[in-house]
Order: C-alpha cells, then sequence, then structure tokens
C-alpha cells in the first residue's frame, strides 16, 4: 500500500476500513437509503425502467426461434440485467461526480474513516436499490404479465450469484468511472449512449444469434451479456438454451466473466477515488463553483 501526504507535506499510510468505520458507513448508508425512499423525483426513475420493462414484455408476443419460450419473458430476463447494470455504471457514476462537485468528498476527508464509511454506505445503498428493483420487477412481472419465475432451489440459487456476481462486477466499475468524469453535466452523455448500445448488442432484448457475429463477439467482452445469459439460465426453461450460441447457458462462463470485470473494477477504483480525494481542495471547490456559476449552471 502507497504512502500519501497529508494537508503538512508529511507522509502517512492509508487507513484500512475500521470497525467504526464500517459502522459509520452501514449509518450513513441507512439515512441515504431513507431519502432515498422519501424523494418521489429519484424513486420514481426505478419505476419508470420497471414500467417500461413491463410494457415491452406486454407488447412482445412472438416466441423466441426455433422454441417455445415468449419473447417477453427472455426481455424481462434481458432487462432485468440492464437494470443491475444501469445502477452500477449510470447511477453510481452520476452520483460520485455530483457529490465531488458538491464537496462531499473534500468535507470527508477531514473526518477520521470519512471516505471508507463513504464507500460502505454508497456499496449499502446500490445493494438496496438493486434487490429492491430487480424483486419488483420480477414480482410485477409474474402478476401483471405472465412473467418468468425460478422454477426451483437451483434456479434461485443461479439467480443469487449472477445478481451478486453482476452487480461485483459493475459497481466498482461505474465507482472507477465516477472518479475521473469531468462533471454531472457531462457525466450523463458520456456514460449513457455507450450503455445503450450495449444493451442493444449484448442479446438483453432479442435474441444475440440475430445479430451479425463480430457484434456478438464485441459484446462477449463485456458483462451485460453474461449478465442476461445467466439471469436467462434462471428464469427460462432449459429448453431455451437452444436459442444461446453455444446452444447451453455456459454458467462457468458467465461466473468467469463477471469475476474478471469485478478484479478489474476494484483494481480501478481503489487507487483512482484516493486520487479523487486526494485532489480535492477548498481552491479547486470554489473554482469549480465560480466556473458553474458563471456558466449560469447555478446562481452566482
Amino acid at each position: 500500500m502507497t504512502n500519501e501526504a497529508d494537508a503538512t507535506g508529511r507522509t502517512r499510510t492509508p487507513r484500512r476500513p475500521t470497525r467504526s468505520s464500517w459502522r459509520a458507513g452501514l449509518l450513513r448508508g441507512g439515512i441515504e437509503l431513507r431519502h432515498l425512499l422519501r424523494n418521489p423525483k429519484e424513486m420514481s426513475g426505478h419505476l419508470t425502467n420497471v414500467v417500461v420493462a413491463l410494457l415491452v414484455a406486454a407488447y412482445i408476443s412472438d416466441d423466441v426461434p426455433g422454441t417455445h419460450t415468449p419473447m417477453g419473458h427472455l426481455a424481462l430476463a434481458g432487462f432485468a440485467a440492464y437494470l443491475l447494470f444501469q445502477i452500477g455504471l449510470i447511477n453510481l457514476p452520476q452520483m460520485l461526480v455530483t457529490e465531488r462537485e458538491e464537496g462531499v468528498l473534500l468535507r470527508l476527508r477531514a473526518t477520521p474513516g470519512g471516505i471508507p464509511a463513504y464507500l460502505v454506505a454508497k456499496c449499502l445503498l446500490l445493494v438496496v436499490v438493486a434487490v429492491g428493483t430487480l424483486a419488483l420487477l420480477l414480482g410485477a412481472a409474474a402478476l401483471l404479465v405472465d412473467g418468468p419465475l425460478p422454477r426451483g432451489g437451483g434456479d434461485w440459487l443461479t439467480l443469487l450469484w449472477v445478481t451478486t456476481l453482476g452487480l461485483l462486477a459493475v459497481v466498482p466499475l461505474g465507482a472507477a468511472i465516477g472518479a475521473v468524469l469531468p462533471n454531472p453535466r457531462e457525466a450523463l452523455a458520456l456514460i449513457v449512449l455507450p450503455t445503450m448500445g450495449l444493451l442493444m448488442t449484448s442479446g438483453a432484448v432479442f435474441p444475440i444469434t440475430s445479430l451479425p457475429v463480430p457484434v456478438q463477439q464485441v459484446a462477449a467482452v463485456f458483462p451485460l451479456k453474461w449478465m442476461a445469459q445467466g439471469l436467462r439460465s434462471a428464469l427460462l426453461p432449459d429448453a431455451a438454451r437452444t436459442a444461446e450460441p453455444a446452444g447451453s447457458w455456459e454458467l462457468p462462463m458467465v461466473a468467469l466473466v463477471l469475476a474478471a470485470w469485478a478484479v478489474v473494477g476494484f483494481l480501478l477504483a481503489v487507487p483512482l477515488l484516493r486520487r479523487a480525494a486526494r485532489r480535492e481542495s477548498g481552491s479547486r471547490l470554489a473554482a469549480r463553483h465560480r466556473k458553474a456559476a458563471g456558466s449560469g449552471s447555478v446562481p452566482a
């Protein structure tokens, strides 16, 4: 672990998260979760995604080619994967950039254990939101559009580990992206278009075998394709695997790719978040506020 310089220029070794940091992070995460639940604007974004997924599933009436599985069920499994993907790679970076611009990281630097507690809180918030959104989507789909649910203990276990590994794959990556994005105004434009492109090319809403082989090969590099495939294995009947490119669910490969992305994400996120926290200062924060006021983004 590398040493860091404090405000006086002396070097110090970064502290590992302590028990008090974990406790403070859990308390902070609980507070942020309550604020989210009381914020209709924030909640409406997650609910809108669920409604869109249900409408798409209700509109599609065909079967997956070569199977008797409704195409709407495949789309629901894909949307479930995309909702997890979106929370990690769109919501989290925007959250980090916005709070950095507001001086949250700067204040946390002056608080013992502040940065570790902040990360614990964000992880708690994202996990609860992701699991809650996934449960709402699957429950509402089962009730309203005869959507798919796991059929046995093995399928529930697959749903659990794919969801867990999927979040581990995208949340650290989202934190790394949030650490380097310039400002909230540019963050949305820089991350939404690529994620929407992955949604359309990863077989999340229609069979990936209908896409050209080079597109399938590119999509296979990224975690969304494997998250969607893993969730399909938990939610769809085994007969639907014949529509997969390999003719099987390839669950070992799903686990391998998601685990690899989790490792890459953690290796990127930790140094980038430390760098972002070290670079924060009162003068940088004041300069950003002056620039925002000059552009009319905030009141002068």
